[in-house]
């Protein structure tokens, strides 16, 4: 059985001066029910010069992204445009292959934007590695919302307290938002196999013991949580059924089959894995290739 485990991440400078905090991978553990990639980026502020993030590509996963401040305009060489604004779900597969990009400078007024928000990417069942690339937009409204002894939890994907996403998963997610009112106590129960805990604001007692933000704690698993604060706080909570084994992660692509990755680096470069409508600049490959070891 998995043991409670504390990861603090790193920073990681994505060009520009834009920095995220990254969680998911770590060497001590690869994944969180299907979550392969943990990114907190912000609170910041952005303006028009801040470099934002030029088309690139994935294959074998979902981007998931969720604002709390700010918006992003997401494209994508299925022929998306859609700006995410803070609250809604935006869900990405790329199976196949996809070639999107993430601008927020063309979106800063005079004064500047401020940008916060959470990206992950869910690694795909291997029967759905190679499913068709989809873009699905559920907005803030559509999501559900209910109380619970001073919490105020918005379920982001899957289910839980008797209430269920419509964002489409291809299999058992867990991602929910939670906001605690000064004095706030309430178990979280098993909602999944696998389950952490992100506080993105305050200080949550988890079990009595005060856990600092960015700080993700995977529970031991088929363990719950009493959750608790003094003051007001905000944390997240992912999780979902396990992973069937272990991933190759390299760049932005995700595969159970290291060769899938190596061709879609060699995709890439040759520049046939599509493109964004209206943008011809890109990102290139990295100097280091793959591993095919």
């Amino acid at each position: 059985m998995q043991e409670t485990l504390d990861l603090s991440g790193h920073v990681k400078d994505l060009g520009g001066a834009f920095t995220v905090r990254r969680l998911l991978p770590d060497a001590r553990r690869q994944s969180v029910g299907p979550f392969v990639f943990f990114d907190h980026f912000g609170p910041t502020m952005v303006t028009r010069e801040t470099d934002d993030v030029r088309p690139h590509p994935h294959i074998g996963l979902a981007t998931v992204t969720y604002l709390f401040a700010g918006r992003i305009r997401h494209r994508d060489s299925l022929g998306t445009d859609r700006v995410i604004e803070p609250g809604a779900i935006n869900w990405m597969t790329a199976g196949r292959g996809v070639v999107h990009s993430e601008r927020w400078a063309e979106l800063a007024g005079d004064d500047g934007m401020a940008l916060e928000g959470l990206q992950l990417w869910a690694a795909l069942p291997i029967a759905h590695e190679e499913a068709e690339p989809d873009f699905s937009h559920t907005p803030a409204a559509a999501i559900p919302e209910l109380a619970i002894d001073g919490a105020a939890i918005r379920v982001l994907i899957g289910e839980a307290f008797g209430r269920r996403s419509p964002v489409p998963t291809f299999a058992p997610t867990l991602y929910l938002d939670v906001a605690l009112e000064r004095g706030a106590a309430f178990d979280l129960p098993v909602l999944a196999d696998e389950m952490a805990l992100y506080v993105l604001d305050g200080q949550v007692g988890v079990d009595g013991v005060v856990l600092p933000p960015t700080i993700l704690r995977v529970l031991a698993g088929g363990q719950g949580a009493r959750i608790s604060t003094q003051a007001a706080a905000r944390l997240v909570v992912i999780g979902g059924a396990a992973l069937e084994s272990r991933r190759h992660l390299w760049w932005n692509f995700v595969s159970s089959r290291r060769e899938r990755i190596a061709r879609a680096a060699e995709d890439w470069a040759a520049q046939r894995m599509g493109q964004v409508p209206g943008e011809s600049d890109y990102i290139p490959l990295p100097e280091r290739g793959p591993s095919t070891r």
